[in-house]
This record gives structure tokens, sequence and C-alpha cells, in this order.
């Protein structure tokens, strides 16, 4: 862990358009102030798959803000959990930091019906880590 008492965790896919984005929407609205969420692509999209923004917003959460970002070494080293998106992405090691790798269907070139199904995934996932990490989930 860091040295602060909130943990933080990454969530990183090569476009950071779809799972990256939905993995970490539900880390900030489900864990709120308690955990520091980043989330980064190692070639970001220019838009947020705009499935993904429908999806998202059926369940009340809006990234319609939010863009891709480039992984960075920083925003490795400065994490406690690194999780991956199934979509085999190189990310630096640096000893101590846990490392995850959640396979999950990828959203590019999908539509909302087919995106649901990974959104609700993601979403049990998330809760889980939340458990994990001892930080109850937001109502």
């Amino acid at each position: 862990m860091s040295t602060s008492t909130t943990p933080s965790v990454l969530f990183v896919c090569v476009h950071n358009a779809g799972r990256s984005q939905m993995a970490a929407a539900f880390l900030t609205h489900l864990g709120g102030d308690r955990v520091q969420v980043r989330s980064a692509g190692s070639a970001p999209a220019d838009t947020v798959n705009p499935a993904v923004l429908e999806a998202l917003a059926e369940v009340g959460i809006d990234i319609s803000a939010e863009t891709p970002k480039v992984l960075t070494t920083e925003a490795v080293q400065s994490s406690d959990v690194v999780i991956t998106m199934g979509c085999g992405d190189a990310c630096p090691y640096f000893p101590g930091k846990r490392y995850l790798d959640w396979q999950l269907e990828d959203p590019a070139g999908q539509g909302v019906a087919a995106v649901r199904p990974i959104r609700d995934e993601i979403e049990r996932r998330i809760l889980g880590l939340l458990a994990e990490l001892g930080i109850e989930p937001a109502a």
C-alpha cells in the first residue's frame, strides 16, 4: 500500500475507452473518496466509446467528461493495485504492487446491448475489489 491510508487503483487497457473507463467509473461511484482511482491506456483512443457512455448512463453514472489517458510509469508507481482489462496490455512492473488481470470482452465496435453484460460483470468485480480493500460500497 501507499504511504496514505487511502488505497490507489489503476485500471489499464490499450485504448482506455471502454473496460478501464467503466471500471474506474464504478470504483469512483461505489468507493467515493475512500479510494483513489486512475485509468489509462498504452495507445489511448480519442474519445470514450459512446456505447460505454450510454451503458453507464443507464445505471446513473455519467462519464461524458472523461477522456482516454496515456499510461505512464508514474501512474503505475503511485498505485497500490494495477488491474489490466484482459487485453494483454504491456504494463511496467514494480515489486510490491498488486497486479490483477480481469479477462473481459472488448466493447469496441459493439452496441449498448453487447456492452451491458460487460458493464454488469465489471460492477460485480468492483464490488469484490471493494470487499478485498475493506471498503463498504456507497449505496
